[in-house]
């Protein structure tokens, strides 16, 4: 079985993935884990996105918010 692992955090990345994650959640062969980096720091836009575009709940959050992209990308690396 192939892993396929979608990273996410902003309303862009999960209006992007969400049709796709949703045509390969039909597929038995593949197993997808969605991480939410927790790039969007307020929890509630990020929830209200999540429902609204019928998201599956993330496997794994990092939190990691704002800050600039060096400190964004660094902290995702870390956790």
């Amino acid at each position: 079985m192939k892993t396929i692992v979608f990273a996410v955090g902003a309303r862009p990345n999960f209006i992007k993935a969400a049709p796709v994650i949703e045509a390969l959640q039909r597929r038995r062969s593949l197993r997808l884990i969605v991480v939410h980096t927790g790039q969007h720091y307020d929890q509630r836009l990020s929830n209200d996105i999540l429902v609204e575009l019928g998201f599956p709940a993330p496997d794994h959050f990092l939190g990691i918010g704002s800050g600039t992209h060096a400190e964004q990308t660094g902290n995702t690396l870390i956790r």
